[in-house]
């Protein structure tokens, strides 16, 4: 039986990274002929084939440029796969009030944007601007004030729909904790 040997790891805390070895690490080189890089990014070589390239991320983008999805499938299969493929990867989207960037930064979705035209108001416009410049145009569209116009009741709710939108934004942009 051998001899049990004195470890170089004082106790707790390990005065090494964990996972840190005296041996050498086998480093894969990208396959792209002429590149020094670490290869660490699997591109397959063909459709449906287990074999793999592996490339450094310069060259696995430039690989991955021109590759097509659904080659090989017509319009109809297309288009379900990239239905599947989206109701797949809906649960992942980021949520918009776990931002840290705040209104008139490009944080605005094209919804609230045409809203924000709409009302004639700039893209950093804040909510009680909002609030002023939809009250202003409403009291002039208003069914009350404009009765039996049907092209009044239409731009009052084209207006309503518009301050919702903005309104919705502003709850989910500010935090309630």
């Amino acid at each position: 039986m051998a001899k049990p040997r004195r470890s170089n790891d004082w106790g707790f805390p390990r005065w090494r990274g964990y996972g840190s070895a005296r041996e050498a690490a086998n480093v894969r080189i990208c396959d792209r002929h002429g590149c020094d890089e670490p290869g660490d990014c699997p591109a397959p070589k063909s459709p449906n084939s287990p074999e793999r390239w592996y490339f450094c991320q310069k060259h696995a983008a430039e690989y991955n440029s021109k590759w097509d999805y659904f080659e090989g499938l017509d319009k109809a299969e297309k288009a379900a796969r990239t239905k599947s493929e989206q109701d797949a990867s809906a649960g992942y989207a980021e949520a918009q009030h776990y931002g840290w960037s705040g209104s008139g930064d490009g944080s605005r979705s094209a919804d609230e944007m045409r809203a924000l035209d709409l009302l004639g108001l700039e893209a950093d416009a804040d909510f009680a601007t909002v609030k002023k410049a939809w009250r202003e145009k409403a009291k002039t569209v208003h069914p009350d004030v404009k009765p039996g116009d049907a092209e009044a009741a239409q731009q009052f709710q084209a207006y309503q729909v518009a301050y919702e939108v903005l309104k919705q934004a502003e709850e989910r942009r500010e935090w309630k904790g």
